[in-house]
């Protein structure tokens, strides 16, 4: 049974690790198994998930009152060209994508792979596009690789905020338009989510657990993407490529002598 205490913690690292390049999903892959809580992933994965699409709703609510006053703006469309990527991929590879990120197989490696992109991302001279120059060749060929972060521990904040520095968006333009485009995304994987979840079979958990953990995904994805966009303006993504090098060669170190 979830504790409150794990689902502070657990809300803790959803919250940090979905805006900081380092995979919400790999490290919440690791935070379950080490409170044993593997049977509670669904559930518990769609709820945090709350928490931090909560978090980027109050940070971007002056961008959301333009859609809604105006659905056919620019940015509307880049946010649809930039989700079409994720949604096709994601719907094409689900049941691949559902047995790998139960097992951890693949997480490791990973986590070198998203290490190796921020390494070679942050190199990028410094771009000078800022929202209103974004293009939709750009919003998709961000969004294409915000797809491949279906892989669990690839990092979405990470892969969208290296595109689009290689596209030449400017470093805050590149966390802040990074950000934005996680909306439709993590909305799309709490509705498919909410879906499976109709069939049941998942651990029962309290109320309480879960409001705590929506509650402190909420608080912390908020204090992470404020934080985030201000930090790459002048900062190198380099201790993320460490931190996540470090990490996946520990995970691998376990699974190959079999430990993990």
């Amino acid at each position: 049974m979830l504790t409150k205490l794990e689902a502070l913690i657990l809300g803790i690292i959803q919250g940090l690790t979905e805006f900081l390049p380092i995979s919400s999903t790999g490290h919440l892959y690791l935070g379950r198994n080490l409170f044993g809580l593997q049977e509670a992933g669904l559930l518990l994965d769609t709820m945090l998930h709350v928490g931090t699409l909560i978090a980027v709703f109050i940070f971007y609510k002056d961008e959301f009152v333009k859609i809604i006053r105006n659905p056919f703006s620019k940015l509307t469309f880049l946010l649809i060209v930039g989700t079409i990527p994720a949604v096709i991929l994601g719907l094409a590879f689900k049941d691949y994508i559902e047995e790998i990120s139960k097992t951890g197989v693949t997480i490791g490696w990973e986590f070198l792979l998203t290490g190796l992109f921020l390494w070679m991302a942050d190199s990028a001279k410094n771009g000078y596009k800022r929202m209103d120059d974004i293009s939709y060749r750009d919003a998709f060929i961000i969004g294409t690789f915000q797809a491949v972060a279906i892989l669990p521990a690839i990092s979405r904040s990470g892969m969208t905020i290296v595109a689009a520095l290689w596209r030449k968006l400017d470093r805050e333009t590149a966390a802040y338009f990074s950000f934005l485009l996680s909306t439709p995304a993590i909305a799309g994987a709490i509705v498919l989510q909410t879906k499976d979840l109709l069939g049941g079979g998942e651990e029962e958990i309290s109320l309480s657990a879960l409001l705590v953990g929506i509650i402190s995904s909420a608080f912390f994805g908020y204090i992470a993407v404020k934080w985030m966009i201000g930090f790459l303006k002048n900062h190198s993504l380099k201790p993320f490529a460490i931190y996540v090098w470090v990490l996946g060669l520990i995970v691998l170190a376990f699974q190959f002598t079999g430990k993990f």
